[in-house]
């Protein structure tokens, strides 16, 4: 049977353990890499040891928990008796704000920092803690496995000196007070944490214990800190700073999860390993998902293969923080308990639960790190995150803290108002109700939770639902908008007033792929090893895919050039489901003054949203941007024929260009409503608008872009957009009223031309070698002499004198970029 060490890699460069495991479940201790602990032989006064009484008096209080931890009254005496067999065990330590210093912008409950840890018998009368930092894997019988231990050496992070040995020299007693106070102990230099940027914590001073408690899985330490700050919070550095931190040393499982292997078509966040053996020709990068163990009672297994749904050994248990506006809870424990319709699929019934949290239970303690919470933080920040701690070895995620800021209702006050004002009157208000709220709140958090649950963005799935789809309320009842509610598709903007949609369509909810994607991470299949289990995990994601293609996972993150997987938009066709969107923005602009009528706000609900307004339109302009010279990405299974890589459709390319004539080159002037202009914004010459219909002129006419479309159109033929139909037809609507009898145009066509002849300057007189060299430059001069004769006949034609200044201005740069040698 092989064994392997494992040097597992946390996101990025946290820190890691060390472990043996097998290709069968493993069954033994994860041990770091030299680190079998070496028993001592006891002696009193040697090296300073002391005999266990003398040292642990009958004046120290004990408890028991994850190790002994004896104090005295006013905890000016600490020290922790940490058990022969926790000698070369895996730890998490986990620092977490508990109170902030002020202009922080961090909350109590949220992370600083974490690291895998170990204890390992140093020299002398010594227990060294380690961190570990590397990433890498080898068989234990393969050659190569020495090179691999060799070549990474975990950094000691703190040395604990031994005071006393407990009955058989079983245990060891370390100064706990010292190691807690000390400037440089790992509880307190937090050097990669947010409160890096208000206070050095080189300047800490005056640590101060405020508790110190074990429970049966971790320790933790509570302090207050003083420090010096930094000139970011707005005063001259050196000023005093104090805030108070708590960790938890939290002991993880003696035999790790089994892994399971990321595949590229499930959206899950993971772990990277990179494996070495002797027989191999290159190293292999595996990544592992992250997810809670959730496994069936050993007497409900065989229930659980012949599809009955059981009850997990542990199920997955959120508390919301006791400091939660109480109206709001149930909505929290909505959103949350709304998960257990996708893990039922994957075999467990009660598996995932919210409760309010026991104020008056003493049993009970939040620094128990058996507990999860969902935080609530009073903060002005609009927003809310999903984050949890998980073991590096396996990816079994241990505990989590959601973060919900409190303006997170404004948040979605605003995006609901603006994509459903029109279909639901109880949008139309300033303030929502406290149920149309709630319901909000709930959305967001079954979101934020299924980042907890392991899963990443799912920014494609929006993508599967046919446009017209999302107008049919039959369909809407029986699919939702999205597939996912982990993609950033908010709310139905493409229903129309006259579609009468009811308001509980209109938000999203667990859809077909969430289902899946816990089904997939969480149903188990009994493998022997992570590597049989990925060959029965990758056949059942070809077969379910191929099935149904609503389950698709498009990773709008790391890969951003597929149009599909793009955030907030809605449906398979961006120019027509933003057409639609574009449609239910000018009912909102027109009704905003009777919307946001509230006297005590002066206006400023109305200028608010009126930038909500004007970012939502630039949000939809840009998804339609990106068709253009695209292509999509499918990951396909070895077998498969179908290509991976295919052109955005010619007609879905060309109809994008068709809205952007249509949408943005022609003058908007719905946006510019003088009724609320006018109460809102100062008269600037280069407003929104003209900003916007600059940057859109900018990004299709950049030389990536051309290029882009040259390359589709060598690869693909004539299924892909020619450059010569694109610059003809952008060309004819941004020029089109060139052919109107009495040439005359506005402001803002005036700064739109003016665009286009400094975007095609930009590429025609570029200094760069390469784009010289570009085919896109010659079609460009092409179209600018044409250009030229169109404006020189225009000018024939106006009498109005600005028209008539503009028109030659555009000709006289035409004829000297024409002219540049």
């Amino acid at each position: 049977m092989k064994r392997y060490t494992y040097i597992s890699l946390a996101t990025l460069m946290a820190s890691c353990a060390v472990f043996k495991g097998s290709h069968k479940k493993p069954t033994t201790a994860a041990t770091p890499v030299a680190a079998t602990p070496v028993k001592p032989v006891a002696g009193p006064n040697k090296n300073g040891v002391k005999p266990y009484a003398s040292v642990i008096t009958k004046s120290l209080t004990k408890q028991e928990g994850i190790f002994t931890l004896l104090t005295s009254r006013d905890l000016d005496s600490i020290y922790f008796e940490i058990p022969d067999s926790l000698i070369g065990r895996d730890f998490m330590l986990v620092n977490r704000l508990k109170k902030a210093p002020v202009g922080a912008e961090i909350y109590p409950g949220e992370e600083l920092d974490a690291a895998n840890v170990y204890f390992e018998k140093g020299p002398g009368e010594t227990l060294i803690m380690r961190s570990n930092l590397v990433a890498a894997a080898a068989d234990t019988a393969d050659m190569i496995h020495k090179a691999v231990i060799s070549a990474n050496q975990n950094p000691i992070i703190a040395t604990l000196k031994i005071l006393a040995y407990g009955k058989d020299s079983a245990s060891y007693v370390v100064d706990g007070l010292k190691f807690i106070k000390e400037p440089a102990s790992p509880v307190n230099y937090i050097r990669n944490s947010p409160l890096f940027k208000v206070s050095d914590p080189k300047t800490l001073k005056d640590i101060f214990v405020e508790k110190v408690k074990v429970y049966p899985l971790n320790i933790t330490i509570a302090l207050n800190k003083n420090g010096t700050t930094k000139p970011t919070l707005g005063a001259p550095a050196g000023g005093p700073v104090s805030y108070s931190t708590t960790s938890s040393l939290i002991l993880l499982p003696k035999v790790p999860m089994q892994q399971r292997f990321n595949d590229g078509r499930v959206g899950y966040f993971g772990d990277m390993v990179v494996e070495y053996g002797d027989n191999q020709q290159r190293a292999i990068s595996r990544e592992f998902s992250y997810r809670w163990r959730l496994e069936p009672k050993p007497e409900d297994v065989e229930k659980y293969k012949r599809g009955e749904l059981v009850e997990p050994i542990k199920p997955i248990v959120y508390y919301i923080d006791p400091n939660t506006p109480k109206k709001w809870r149930k909505y929290l424990i909505m959103g949350i308990n709304d998960w257990q319709v996708a893990f039922e699929k994957a075999g467990f019934k009660n598996a995932i639960m919210a409760k309010e949290w026991p104020e008056n239970d003493s049993t009970m303690d939040m620094d128990d790190v058996r507990y999860s919470f969902l935080n609530y933080f009073p903060s002005e920040k609009a927003n809310a995150y999903g984050p949890n701690i998980h073991d590096l070895r396996s990816g079994e995620i241990i505990q989590t803290h959601i973060g919900w800021y409190h303006n997170v209702m404004v948040l979605v006050r605003n995006w609901y108002m603006i994509q459903c004002g029109p279909n639901d009157p109880q949008a139309q208000h300033p303030v929502f109700s406290d149920e149309l709220m709630g319901q909000l709140i709930r959305f967001v958090s079954s979101h934020e939770v299924g980042h907890t649950l392991g899963l990443a963005h799912n920014f494609g799935s929006s993508s599967t639902v046919p446009v017209d789809s999302l107008r049919s309320i039959s369909f809407l009842r029986q699919h939702g908008h999205t597939p996912s509610i982990m993609d950033y598709a908010r709310f139905d903007y493409v229903a129309q007033p006259q579609d009468h949609i009811p308001q509980e369509l209109l938000f999203p909810r667990i859809g077909d792929y969430d289902q899946w994607a816990i089904e997939w991470g969480y149903k188990q299949v009994f493998a022997p090893s992570a590597a049989e289990d990925k060959k029965i995990m990758d056949k059942e994601v070809t077969k379910r895919l191929a099935a149904n293609p609503r389950l698709w996972w498009g990773d709008g993150e790391t890969r951003t050039d597929d149009p599909r997987s793009q955030s907030e938009d809605l449906g398979d066709d961006a120019a027509k489901a933003n057409t639609y969107g574009i449609e239910n923005l000018k009912r909102v602009v027109a009704a905003l003054p009777a919307w946001t009528k509230d006297e005590a706000t002066l206006n400023v609900t109305m200028k608010e949203l009126y930038k909500e307004i004007q970012q939502t339109y630039q949000r939809y302009v840009n998804h339609v941007i990106s068709n253009v010279g695209a292509s999509n990405y499918t990951i396909r299974p070895q077998g498969d024929p179908a290509p991976s890589f295919v052109p955005v459709p010619k007609a879905k390319q060309l109809s994008a260009v068709k809205f952007l004539n249509d949408q943005v080159f022609k003058t908007p002037t719905w946006l510019t409503d003088a009724k609320i202009v006018n109460r809102v914004e100062m008269p600037e010459t280069k407003n929104f608008l003209s900003l916007m219909q600059s940057k859109t002129m900018s990004s299709l006419y950049s030389i990536g872009r051309l290029n882009m479309i040259l390359s589709n159109e060598r690869r693909f033929g004539d299924k892909a957009m020619g450059l010569s139909e694109f610059i003809t037809a952008v060309h004819g609507g941004v020029w089109s009223d060139l052919k109107q009898p009495g040439v005359k145009t506005d402001i803002y066509r005036r700064n739109l031309q003016k665009s286009y002849v400094a975007a095609l300057n930009n590429i025609v007189s570029s200094p760069v070698a390469g784009d010289s060299e570009s085919d896109a430059v010659s079609m460009l001069k092409v179209d600018a002499k044409a250009l030229n004769a169109e404006v020189k006949l225009a000018l024939t034609k106006t009498t109005d004198p600005l028209t008539k200044a503009h028109l030659a201005d555009i000709s006289g740069r035409l004829d000297k970029m024409l002219s540049n040698k």
